[in-house]
This record gives C-alpha cells, structure tokens and sequence, in this order.
C-alpha cells in the first residue's frame, strides 16, 4: 500500500460548511506521477477520498478547491476519486481543498489505475504490461511494495442494475464469462459496495482479449 503522503488538517472551517486539508501536501504527493519519467502509457492517477472504515462512501460527498481568488469544485466518482488539477496559482496562494463531511473519518491519497478504454476490448498482454507499470511505480514511491507482484487486474462496477458482462476471447476465439463477485475496488480501499470482476494472468494465456459490456468504474491492478 502507499504510504500516506499527506493527512487532512482537521482544521473546521464553519464558514465554508467543511473541512480542509492542504492543496500544498496534495500537490506535492500528486505531482511525483507527473514527474515520474519509465513507461506508464497505460496508467492514469487520480486524487482519492478514502473511508477509514469499512462501508459505502457516502452519497453527496463533495470536495471542493478554495483559493483567495477563486473555487473550484472538484467532482468525486462513486470510488472517492477526482482528476486532481495542478495549478502553480493555488499552491502559490497556499489554497485549501474543502471536504463536505468530518475530514478525520477519510484519509487522501493519490490512487494509480488503469486507463478504461472506450471500446471495451483489452488485449491481455496489454493488462499484464499495465499491471506491471503499476507495480514499478508503486515501488518507485513505496519501498514495501518490492516484494509484491503482479497477479491480474480487477474491474468495478456500481452494484445497482444488472451484473457486468465480462467476457474473456481466447486464442481461438472462444469466449468465456468472468465471474462476479462484491467487493472494494482496489485491494486497500475500505469502501466495498461495488461489484467487482477478477481476470487473473496465471490462469489464462496473454494470446487472448478481455471484452466488457460496459465500461468499468475503475481498472484496478492485483497485486499480492
């Protein structure tokens, strides 16, 4: 897991009906994958908001970026995370980021995954190469995460409507459906109300494709 780079200040400001924490301590932990040079053409890094405890994160939960000149709200999706905006102005201005709920129930961190594609088919060689891009860089920010390895990739769904199809094409064109399960999105998130489908490299050939019905929420890699 990564370490925590930063922590909310837990600092009540009753005038913006939330609590804040440093724009500084966010962008310097955001900026690392913006700066980091190897191979991450199948990743993506978002700014989370992540429960402490087990549950659901909670339904208008909003964060917001509060600078002396301006605002600027910052859209959470169902797993906590926003497209976390790097802007020279705000850190200079020393900005806050405003959360809508009791910062100290929640704790921030950037959160790499891989790029969903909008045509919903992924070349398992292309998974497996997106895994182990993820697991460079999370060793390159994490020393305790040199013993991990890769062991597949896990997509997310909301848990209303009807099951995902997940569907796994072989060599030979076959095609087998991906079971499904319940579950967090990402092995060290606490909120578990999604539903979630496991593709593991060791039990199939790369020579195959992953197609989807319909886009994930995220594309998480396994690491064990």
């Amino acid at each position: 897991m990564l370490a925590l780079l930063f922590t909310a200040g837990g600092t009540t400001a009753s005038e913006a009906g939330g609590e804040w924490l440093s724009y500084r301590d966010a962008y310097r932990a955001m900026v690392v994958f913006e700066k980091y040079g190897r191979p991450k053409n199948f990743l993506q890094n978002h700014f989370q908001v992540m429960l402490k405890e087990k549950g659901v994160l909670t339904d208008g939960l909003q964060l917001s970026l509060l600078s002396k000149a301006s605002s600027l709200n910052l859209p959470l999706d169902p797993t906590g995370r926003t497209v976390f905006p790097l802007l020279k102005a705000a850190y200079d201005d020393n900005a806050t980021l405003m959360l809508t709920r009791n910062a100290a129930q929640y704790v921030f961190r950037p959160r790499v995954s891989i790029v969903v594609r909008s045509d919903g088919v992924y070349e398992t060689s292309d998974l497996r190469a997106a895994c182990e891009q993820a697991l460079t860089y999370l060793r390159h920010v994490d020393s305790s995460a040199r013993t991990r390895r890769c062991s597949g990739v896990r997509l997310s769904y909301l848990r209303k409507g009807a099951d995902p199809v997940v569907r796994l094409r072989n060599g030979s064109g076959d095609l087998a459906l991906l079971p499904v399960a319940e579950g967090a999105s990402f092995g060290d998130d606490n909120n578990d109300g999604f539903r979630v489908v496991n593709y593991r490299f060791g039990e199939h050939a790369d020579k195959g494709q992953l197609v989807t019905q319909s886009a994930p929420l995220a594309i998480a890699p396994l690491l064990e």
